[in-house]
């Protein structure tokens, strides 16, 4: 059926518009078009019948083509043709035509319009009924426009709001020519080139409105938006350096300086008698704005911008809520490395570093890698080395302080005063603040930068540990001794000669040498070669020697060394030969787990109700080991969904653990370095330590019972060691007894065993549960590490209280304890 055949008759006067020659056009186009439903690969359109037929047309007749298509799309998107008559060829022909000046008259532009108006329902999935139109309009002046307007002022109101049309380039276009008529109206021509379609935006619009919209801003602000490829042309940074301006400048830190504090927006939306979740952080038009700011930032010479640039990879690198294997915006966050990798040199690194330690996307750690690689040629240092060359001392002493006018900021952030008496007070009296302001404000932007930067430092140095990595002493010394920063964990590890001794730094006469536990010196040379003492490396007896060595002198240890697990192949595993199963089938608090082994280093742990059909029951974490990629199952059982009422996941089940090669083939466990085996298990009884659903202190059925009271995991033992070593420091120590599950505890009512995995407790002589929701880590007493997710506070915290239990006033426990 063709169009002249075909059009309703609400429309029927659009043909009075149309001469002899441009219907003979429509009588030839209609002759060649035969609908054809779908097709893959979609063809060309110079291979379509359409295209054939208009290779030696004249300009008015490839006009002719544009009206007759827009009749047809409009009869396609209204079911005046059936959908199914809709072939693959009409997407080929809106680009073509409009690719091509051919000179619309007045009254061709005005019929283009009124085909778009008042769009059909189903028009809101198509851009293509819009695409024509507003490329012709493109090429016109802003005078020569006029006549349209208000046609493309309708068509802006028909899709204003719509989520699909959002997105469109057509979209984004006509904004753009709509803004350029609103010119005397800062605040209006902001709106309409920065759409609010997410929280961030409408504030821009809110607060940086009439300052965008100003004469020498708003053309920046048009070319921002133009951001839209992967990365900037040299057309593209050209054209930005004549548009810059102080006031540029200022504006671009601001807009992205708000960033870092910014987050995502959660929303519950409901139709009919379906409910879904919606998670809002950037819309694209936003995005690609502040893309457009960040490639900008190419071209600053100024000393914020690295940090800047740092903290916007870092806020839209990382997951939703700072965590997990997705990113907020990967378009921004490869935006700001790119521009990092661009700027190049040193002061780069340390900014790659927090993002490395951070982030878990595998796209975006593939450019950070590429960009410290890069780094790492140009200085001819390894990444490693480059890394621990380029960590900033912010300006502390070698004890991680610095202190000014008696202001002192620590090592750890924190920022108090100094008395002349040289007592150090919490708070800083209101005239050092106000003599002081500008310093003051210094140190707290440095403090900040701090606490930033403590935390991809310990993630590094533990991982180095777990690699193996060799140094040379005289790096050591320098690097992690007596760095004000890194030293704070170098100084609290122990080092260990290769196939040698191994010691804890101590400082003699300047000169920094290793103490064993009994107390000999050992005197590395420069170049001896060094590396991170391991447990696994080691007889029982050394390790605990250790172990005593800490719990009596300290220090405290940034993470567990001393006192690190240690998972040896099992004859269960040897069985198996290329998969563990010592860690399957635990019920795990999914949004935990994932968080905690995102944290770690693991990606790709996504579970969902949205498709099991399509896989979404089932995921797989890896995390790579020096060569092997380590691969770890999860999925949900058939309860989940009832459980979850189909919205976000709770408990997940974990799998099997296995190895796989550069190559993607399965490794034979026995062929896994121990130290790779060892690390990568860890891990697993790390996050069934802290995410089991047998810790919850209400909780019931048959796996609850035989995590809360069964045999104790790796984790666990080493606590049991722990707690064998800390016991005879309590002050209850007499009130305790240590058996091989429980830390027995004797109160004056009644007797308790409190399990050493689950903290769970059990009262005699019947083995009644005793319910006790911990409010807080006790932390009583010197602990030899910092990470244990907090199980080993809770149990002594619990024998605390227990072992008291007459002075118990909760009535939560003393009715249990009393029945």
């Amino acid at each position: 059926m063709g169009v002249l055949d075909a059009l309703p008759a609400q429309f029927r006067t659009w043909l009075d518009d149309l001469d002899a020659a441009a219907l003979d056009v429509f009588q030839q186009l209609d002759t060649v078009y035969k609908p054809s439903g779908f097709s893959w690969p979609p063809p060309t359109f110079a291979d379509t019948p359409m295209g054939k037929l208009a290779q030696n047309w004249s300009d008015a007749q490839w006009r002719a083509m544009g009206l007759w298509l827009q009749m047809r799309l409009r009869m396609v998107w209204t079911k005046v043709d059936s959908f199914a008559e809709y072939c693959t060829v009409l997407n080929t022909m809106p680009v073509a035509i409009a690719r091509r000046k051919l000179g619309w008259t007045n009254p061709e532009l005005d019929l283009l319009w009124r085909t778009a108006l008042n769009p059909p329902a189903r028009a809101e999935y198509f851009e293509d009924l819009y695409r024509l139109p507003v490329a012709a309009a493109k090429r016109l002046s802003v005078i020569e426009r006029e006549p349209l307007l208000e046609h493309m002022r309708q068509v802006h109101r028909d899709l204003d709001g719509n989520e699909y049309a959002a997105r469109w380039t057509v979209k984004r276009v006509l904004d753009g020519l709509l803004a350029e008529h609103l010119a005397e109206d800062a605040t209006s021509a902001v709106r309409s080139l920065v759409p609010g379609h997410d929280d961030f935006a409408l504030a821009i619009q809110a607060e940086y409105g009439e300052r965008l919209g100003g004469p020498s801003v708003l053309p920046i602000l048009r070319h921002w938006i133009e951001a839209t490829s992967a990365k900037p042309t040299a057309k593209w940074l050209k054209q930005a350096a004549t548009l810059l301006s102080p006031e540029v400048v200022a504006l671009a830190r601001e807009v992205l300086g708000r960033l870092p504090a910014y987050r995502e927006k959660v929303e519950r939306r409901r139709r009919n008698d379906y409910e879904w979740t919606v998670v809002t952080y950037l819309h694209e038009r936003t995005a690609v704005l502040l893309r457009g700011m960040v490639w900008t930032c190419e071209l600053i010479d100024e000393p914020w911008v690295t940090a800047l640039l740092g903290d916007v990879a870092m806020t839209t690198g990382t997951g939703i809520g700072g965590s997990g294997a997705n990113a907020r915006s990967e378009l921004l966050a490869n935006a700001a490395i790119g521009v990092l990798a661009r700027r190049g040199g040193l002061e780069v690194v340390a900014q790659l570093a927090r993002v490395q330690a951070k982030v878990r996307k595998k796209t975006i750690l593939a450019g950070v890698s590429r960009t410290l690689d890069a780094v790492a040629v140009q200085t001819g240092l390894s990444p490693e080395q480059l890394l621990e060359r380029t960590v900033p001392t912010f300006g502390l002493s070698p004890d991680g302080t610095r202190t000014e006018h008696g202001l002192r900021l620590s090592i750890d952030g924190a920022i108090t005063f100094v008395d002349p008496s040289g007592k150090i007070r919490k708070t800083v009296p209101k005239a050092v603040r106000e003599e002081h302001a500008e310093l003051l404000a210094e140190l707290k932007a440095t403090a900040k930068e701090l606490k930033k930067a403590l935390p991809a430092e310990r993630f590094r140095v533990e991982r180095a540990q777990a690699s193996e990595r060799i140094w040379r002493w005289r790096d050591v010394c320098e690097f992690y001794l007596d760095h004000p920063v890194t030293g704070s964990f170098g100084r609290t590890l122990m080092w260990e000669i290769l196939q040698g001794p191994a010691g804890l730094p101590v400082l003699v006469d300047g000169a920094w040498e290793l103490t064993d536990p009994a107390g000999r010196r050992i005197h590395p040379r420069p170049d001896t070669p060094v590396h991170l003492w391991h447990p696994i490396s080691h007889t029982a007896d050394e390790v605990r020697a250790w172990r005593d060595h800490l719990i009596s002198n300290g220090p405290r240890q940034p993470f567990k060394q001393a006192f690190r697990e240690v998972y040896l192949l099992t004859p269960a595993e040897e069985e198996t030969r290329d998969h563990s199963r010592r860690f399957a089938g635990h019920l795990l608090r999914y949004g935990q787990a994932k968080a905690l082994l995102t944290g770690r280093g693991w990606t790709g742990m996504s579970l969902g109700h949205w498709g099991w059909e399509y896989g979404s029951d089932q995921a797989e974490a890896t995390k790579e080991f020096a060569g092997l990629t380590a691969h770890w199952a999860f999925s949900l059982d058939w309860e989940s969904g009832d459980r979850d009422n189909f919205g976000t996941v709770s408990i997940c089940v974990s799998g099997d653990l296995h190895f796989t090669s550069a190559d993607g083939h399965r490794v034979p466990l026995a062929e896994v370095p121990p130290l790779t085996l060892s690390e990568a298990l860890r891990d697993a009884d790390l996050a069934v330590g802290v995410t089991s659903s047998g810790l919850d202190p209400s909780g019931s059925g048959e796996y609850w019972q035989s995590y809360g009271f069964g045999d104790l995991t790796e984790t666990a033992r080493i606590r049991r060691d722990a707690l064998t070593r800390l016991l005879p420091r309590l002050g209850i120590a007499d009130r305790c007894e240590l058996l091989d599950r429980f830390l027995r505890v004797r109160g004056d009512l009644r007797t308790y065993k409190i399990h050493l995995g689950s903290g769970n407790i059990l009262m005699e002589p019947n083995d009644a549960y005793l319910c006790i929701v911990p409010r807080g880590s006790g932390d009583q007493v010197f602990l030899p590490f910092e990470e244990d997710g907090g199980m080993l506070s809770i149990i002594i915290s619990k024998a605390f209280l227990l072992a008291a239990d007459t002075a118990i006033i909760d009535p939560s426990i003393t009715r249990q304890i009393h029945p």
